[in-house]
C-alpha cells in the first residue's frame, strides 16, 4: 500500500507545543502529520528534565493569566482522558526583595485574577521550612495551587491520544525544506514529499531554521540544570517540600528549583532539581556542546550552600537544554506573513513556555481550523516587534 502523502494540516515539531497542536486538531477531525527529528520525546531541545513548574499568578505579565486558567483546564482534560497524572499540586515559594519584578509581578497577577497568594511570616518559615536560609528583607510568598508538571509524560500522551483519533506521527524524520505552492504547502523530507492545506511549525530552537525571517527575533541559549543529592531526602519529597523561585538582590533572572521527583517511566528519581533562569550563551541547536559547564554548577552548588544550607550532599547529575528567546521574552504566536494564513508558527518560548503548551496547542488548532481564536493572544502577535522599532 502506498503510504499517505496528503494532509490537511502538517506540524513541523512534535515537542511539547507541537504534540499538543496534534491532539487538538485531530479532537476535530482534521488530517494530520506530525514531522519530528528525534525520537518523543528527547532531551535534544527545551521541554524535559523530568518536571516543569506551573503556575498563575505570571510575574512576567498579567496577560498570561487567562492563558495559563485555560491551561490548567486542558491539563486536567489530558489527565481525564488518558487516566495518568500529569500535574502535581506542590504549591509554589517565591522570594526576593518587595520592589522586585518577582515579587511585584506575582502580587499584581494575584490581585488582577484573585489568585490565592499567601504571605508567609518568618515565623511560619522557620516551623515549616527549617533548612531554608531566606533574608529578613525578602518577601516570602506562597502559591498553592502552583505546583510541576511531567513533561515527558505530558508530551507522550497528547502523542498517544493524537495517534487514537488518527493522526501520522513520524519520528526521525528531518525536515530539508518546504514551500508554499498554488495547491498548497509541500514539505520535503529526505525520503518523501509531503502536502497540506496548512502548515504549523511548533520547531522550538529548530523553528529560525525552518522559518530564516524570525531568525532576527530568536535567539537559542544553553541552559545547565542540576540534581543533587540532598543530606535528608526525606525532606525535600512532594508534599514536604514545594517548587521555589528566588530573585537575588542586584542579580538578573530568578533561581528555580523542585521537590524531589519519584521515579516515572521516563526518568529514575534524580534528586533535587534546580537551575538558573536566565538566557545563558548563544549556541547552534545543530551544533552544541552538550557538556554543562563546571562554572554553572559551583554557581548553582554555592547558591544551595547560601538559601539552603547544609543541604547539599554531591551532584549527581548535570545537563544542558536550550532556551529559545524572543527578544522581549514573550512568546510568539501567529501567521507567517505572506503566506495567506496558510503558515502558523509558535515559538519564543523564552524557558518559560512548557507549562502553557496545553493551551498553545488548541491555539494553533482555533488558528488553522477557523483563522482566529477566542483566547487572548494579541500581546503574542508578530506584529508587536514593528510596533517597538
Amino acid at each position: 500500500m502506498k503510504a499517505q502523502t496528503n494532509f490537511d494540516v502538517i506540524v513541523l515539531g512534535v515537542g511539547s507545543m507541537g504534540s499538543a497542536t496534534c491532539y487538538h486538531l485531530t479532537k476535530r477531525g482534521i488530517n494530520i502529520l506530525g514531522l519530528e527529528q528525534f525520537d518523543i520525546p528527547h532531551e535534544h531541545g527545551s521541554h524535559w528534565g523530568q518536571s516543569r513548574i506551573i503556575r498563575k499568578a505570571y510575574f512576567e505579565h498579567s496577560d498570561y493569566v487567562p492563558l495559563l486558567q485555560r491551561a490548567y483546564k486542558n491539563w486536567k482534560h489530558l489527565e481525564k482522558i488518558s487516566g495518568r497524572q500529569v500535574y502535581f499540586q506542590t504549591g509554589l515559594l517565591y522570594f526576593g526583595l518587595p520592589e522586585h519584578q518577582l515579587i511585584q509581578g506575582v502580587q499584581e497577577s494575584a490581585r488582577k485574577y484573585n489568585i490565592k497568594i499567601k504571605e508567609l511570616s518568618e515565623r511560619e518559615m522557620k516551623s515549616t521550612y527549617p533548612r531554608l536560609k531566606i533574608p529578613d528583607t525578602y518577601k516570602k510568598l506562597l502559591e498553592p495551587e502552583a505546583g510541576f508538571l511531567i513533561p515527558e509524560r505530558a508530551i507522550h500522551l497528547y502523542v498517544e491520544q493524537a495517534k487514537k483519533n488518527g493522526a501520522v506521527i513520524k519520528t526521525k524524520v528531518k525536515v530539508l525544506d518546504w514551500e508554499k505552492q498554488n495547491n498548497g504547502i509541500l514539505v520535503k523530507t529526505a525520503d518523501a514529499v509531503y502536502s497540506a492545506k496548512k502548515l504549523i511549525i511548533t520547531a522550538g530552537a529548530w523553528a529560525s531554521k525552518l522559518i530564516p525571517d524570525l531568525s532576527g527575533q530568536l535567539r537559542i541559549t544553553k541552559q545547565t540544570l542540576a540534581w543533587i543529592r540532598p543530606n535528608k531526602p526525606s525532606l525535600f519529597k512532594p508534599g514536604n517540600f514545594p517548587c521555589w523561585l528566588l530573585a537575588e538582590e542586584n542579580k538578573r533572572g530568578a533561581y528555580y528549583g523542585f521537590p524531589v521527583v519519584p521515579a516515572n517511566e521516563f526518568n529514575k528519581s534524580m534528586g533535587l532539581k534546580l537551575a538558573y533562569h536566565f538566557a545563558g550563551a548563544t549556541t547552534d541547536p545543530d551544533n552544541m556542546n552538550r557538556k554543562p559547564s563546571k562554572k554553572n554548577e559551583a554557581s548553582l552548588i554555592h547558591f544551595l550552600n547560601t538559601y539552603f544550607p547544609g543541604t547539599y550532599k554531591s551532584t549527581i547529575e548535570l545537563k544542558s537544554c536550550m532556551y529559545t528567546n524572543s527578544s522581549d521574552e514573550n512568546f510568539i504566536i501567529d501567521f507567517l506573513p505572506g503566506y495567506n494564513n496558510d503558515v502558523l508558527f509558535a515559538t519564543g518560548f523564552s524557558g518559560h513556555g512548557f507549562k502553557f503548551a496545553s493551551v498553545v496547542g488548541e491555539i494553533m488548532s482555533d488558528l488553522a481550523t477557523e483563522g482566529k481564536t477566542r483566547l487572548p493572544i494579541n500581546f503574542l502577535r508578530l506584529n508587536r516587534f514593528k510596533k517597538n522599532s
